[in-house]
């Protein structure tokens, strides 16, 4: 049994990619938690989108982590859903993607890290890290459920630190902003129309510059080396993107 198990939700690509290639513990045991199979990492299949398939998770955490003997179980929840309904003006986009989108993007990381947080044993260290952005703090044009779901990860974070701690517990959480990451949400993003989402033309300026821009490898060794957070920190900051208007 390894000494250590991480969790990685939307480890097929992207920043998840780059996270699970660069897991700083050796003989580490990765799962992939996606809608898709990894072709490296065990996977356990579920969809963001639909809660019904959310147990599959619970299961695997409470699978796993019964009579645990490691010294670290890690749950980093990085995987949204880019629907048609995450970009664009409110009352304006499908509305029937702009409630999967809410499910997905805002609900699920309340959800899983919960269920986390009932899996963990005090006999082990254990982590979550939540996937944040810029967008927590800078209202976006065109993007406000992706706005409001990455400040209410950031808000959730806070608070359960201090409910773990009134509680006496040793679970460390943190939500995270990675920096301009070349990534496909990002390429998404600069690939809209300007009157559907406006800082999609910074976005793409930015990819074309290269200016700050981290590869998935380089944003997944720069998140691992601040965890667990050194300070406490609720919120690690590694570089902000574009600013809004």
């Amino acid at each position: 049994m390894s000494d250590t198990i991480v969790w990685i939700s939307g480890a097929t690509e992207g920043i998840g990619s780059g996270l699970a290639k660069t897991v700083p513990w050796p003989g580490a045991r990765i799962i992939n938690l996606s809608r898709r199979d990894h072709p490296d990492f065990e996977t356990v299949k579920f969809d963001l989108t639909r809660s019904e398939t959310y147990p599959a998770v619970e299961e695997i955490f409470f699978k796993e982590l019964a009579g645990f003997k490691g010294e670290r179980a890690i749950f980093f929840h990085n995987a949204f859903y880019p629907g048609p309904g995450l970009f664009g003006f409110v009352s304006e986009v499908d509305q029937e993607d702009y409630s999967r989108c809410i499910q997905a993007n805002a609900a699920a990381p309340m959800v899983l890290g919960d269920m986390l947080l009932r899996a963990v044993e005090p006999y082990y260290e254990s982590g979550l890290i939540l996937m944040s952005s810029a967008a927590a703090r800078h209202p976006f044009i065109g993007s406000a459920v992706y706005n409001a779901a990455k400040a209410g990860v950031e808000m959730w974070v806070r608070t359960v630190k201090r409910e773990l701690a009134e509680r006496g517990r040793r679970t460390w959480v943190t939500a995270v902003r990675p920096g301009f990451v070349f990534s496909n949400s990002t390429r998404i993003g600069a690939e809209l129309p300007e009157e559907q989402y406006p800082v999609g033309a910074q976005i793409k300026k930015q990819l074309e510059t290269g200016e700050n821009l981290l590869t998935p490898e380089e944003a997944g060794r720069q998140i691992w080396s601040g965890l667990p957070p050194k300070n406490n920190e609720s919120v690690l900051l590694f570089g902000e993107m574009v600013q809004s208007k």
